[in-house]
C-alpha cells in the first residue's frame, strides 16, 4: 500500500490543523495506521494510531485530549485533527500502516511496514 500525508503548515500556538493520509493499492481496511513525528535532532516518536475497523484508538500523553485519529475505510484514509497546537507538536509528520500489529506494539515504529513521505508540522507565533 502507498501513503500519501497532506496537510501540514505553519500555524500559531492554540491554532489547529487537520492532516490526511490517502492510501492507494492495497487492502486499506487490512491495515493499522499510526502517525508518528520527527522534530531535528530528535527520534522519530509515536503520535496516534487506529486499528482496522477503526474502533480502537490510541494516543501518546503529549497529544491526548488535543489530538482525534479517524479513519474512512470507504475512502482509503485516515486523518488526524490536531488542536491546541503547541511549539512542541512541531515536526514532520508521518502516516504509516502496518498489517498485524499486536495491541502492545501500535506504539513501535518498526512495526509499521508502509510510510508516507511526511509533512512538516510548524507552530510557532
Amino acid at each position: 500500500v502507498q501513503l500519501q500525508a497532506s496537510g501540514g503548515g505553519l500555524v500559531q500556538p492554540g491554532g489547529s490543523l487537520r492532516l490526511s493520509c490517502a492510501a492507494s493499492g492495497g487492502t486499506f481496511s487490512s491495515y493499522s495506521v499510526g502517525w508518528f513525528r520527527q522534530a531535528p535532532g530528535k527520534e522519530r516518536e509515536f503520535v496516534a494510531a487506529i486499528r482496522r475497523s477503526g474502533g480502537h484508538t490510541y494516543y501518546a500523553e503529549s497529544v491526548k485530549g488535543r489530538f482525534t485519529i479517524s479513519r474512512d475505510n470507504a475512502k482509503n484514509a485516515v486523518s488526524l485533527q490536531m488542536d491546541s497546537l503547541k511549539v512542541e507538536d512541531t515536526a514532520v509528520y508521518y502516516c504509516a500502516a502496518g498489517a498485524g500489529i499486536i495491541l502492545s506494539s501500535v506504539r513501535i515504529p518498526n512495526q509499521y511496514n508502509h510510510w508516507g513521505q511526511g509533512t512538516q508540522v510548524t507552530v510557532s507565533s
